[in-house]
């Protein structure tokens, strides 16, 4: 039977919900603790789409909140990735580690206001200004998990774009600053008049690349360096620093300028996607994650490197985290405590460096196409 069988929605309803609840408890790709998933992560949930796991590593990271030796699940289907990953990794291992640190600068939601004139438009600006501690109380009502950090607002016309920036703890947190900032627009509406107009106005920037969260940073900003011994550089990477660092300038700065690019990096959007989908991670945050800089200088013949990630939507509860296969990559790296997101961000900034580095170093020797050939087809 199909659904074209049945000619009333109830009907159909019941034959979808069958079909799941058969699914679900009769192939071993559905344990039951996922059986959560079609309430909480899916609607409508018929499966679930397997992608390989690898694991790249040991990466030595040496971070404030992230310390030693870590594996790190990258799930993906591009062939030959997890084997650069894997290289940088041991090229940084070798090299005392990447150095890594983080600041929590808040997830943002940015609501859009309206007001008659522009008169209105900055005593609301400067209403929020001078309220902010009735406006963090109003948030923090709505989660004992969530802090107002600061508020940043823009007036176009009778436009008030409001950016809030929460701390959210180990959460991503997105679910959490939409329901505060909804309380927020009830408050602010009350003692202004000011209408909202959307929740969301596109000002927080969520899910889109924008030099905004560039500059001023959207959940954690991150950062790693390394600096790359000649010996490692020759052994491990098969090139020189002087030709890597040729690369980084010519192709990461002078071609993303060129390009009008937002991110002045070789590949962070790949390290980012394997490691979201691997920790149950929203996907979509891969396009604020893609924005970042790369950087290196000649130190002799020794190579220094960094990063800098402005926008990591992470969190370690929540969302797909608690998915089986999530859950069990979480265990690989063991983080525990109050601060297991920070551990998290420094791991995956760690991992963003060892892949730049590998890729870099692939294209200054230029075998970029033939490890592809090797690793992604079959061709040894």
């Amino acid at each position: 039977m199909s659904l074209r069988d049945f000619k009333t929605i109830d009907e159909r309803r019941k034959f979808i919900e069958e079909k799941i609840k058969t699914h679900l408890s009769a192939t071993a790709v559905y344990p039951k603790d996922l059986e959560e998933a079609q309430f909480k992560n899916c609607e409508n949930m018929i499966g679930a789409i397997q992608i390989p796991l690898g694991i790249a590593g040991p990466l030595l990271i040496q971070g404030k909140y992230a310390k030693g030796e870590y594996y790190i699940p990258l799930a993906t289907t591009e062939g030959a990735l997890v084997a650069s990953v894997s290289r940088g990794c041991k090229a940084l291992t070798l090299s005392s580690g990447a150095k890594v640190y983080t600041e929590n600068v808040g997830m943002t939601r940015g609501s859009l206001f309206t007001t008659n004139n522009l008169a209105e438009s900055f005593r609301l600006k400067n209403w929020l200004e001078d309220n902010f501690a009735q406006v963090a109380k109003r948030a923090q009502a709505t989660s004992s998990h969530l802090t107002l950090k600061k508020i940043f607002t823009k007036v176009v016309g009778r436009n008030v774009f409001v950016r809030f920036s929460f701390d959210t703890e180990e959460a991503m947190g997105m679910n959490m600053v939409t329901i505060a900032a909804e309380a927020i627009a009830e408050l602010v509406t009350t003692e202004t008049k000011a209408e909202c107009v959307a929740l969301a106005g596109n000002f927080d920037i969520d899910k889109k690349p924008a030099w905004l969260n560039s500059i001023l940073g959207r959940g954690r900003q991150v950062w790693a360096e390394a600096v790359i011994p000649e010996e490692v550089i020759k052994s491990v990477l098969k090139t020189t620093s002087f030709k890597i660092h040729e690369v980084v300038v010519r192709k990461c700065l002078i071609g993303s300028a060129i390009a009008g690019s937002l991110g002045f990096n070789a590949h962070f959007a790949n390290i980012m996607a394997a490691i979201f989908l691997a920790f149950g991670q929203d996907a979509a945050h891969v396009v604020e994650g893609s924005l970042g800089i790369t950087t290196t200088e000649l130190i002799g013949k020794d190579l220094y490197i960094s990063i800098y990630l402005p926008a990591l939507a992470v969190g370690t509860v929540g969302g797909g985290t608690n998915l089986p296969a999530q859950k069990e990559a979480f265990t690989i790296l063991g983080f525990t405590g109050k601060e297991r997101t920070s551990q998290f961000a420094e791991t995956i900034a760690g991992a963003v460096l060892a892949g730049e580095l590998s890729l870099l170093a692939s294209l200054a020797q230029g075998t970029l196409a033939s490890s592809h050939r090797r690793l992604a087809r079959k061709n040894k």
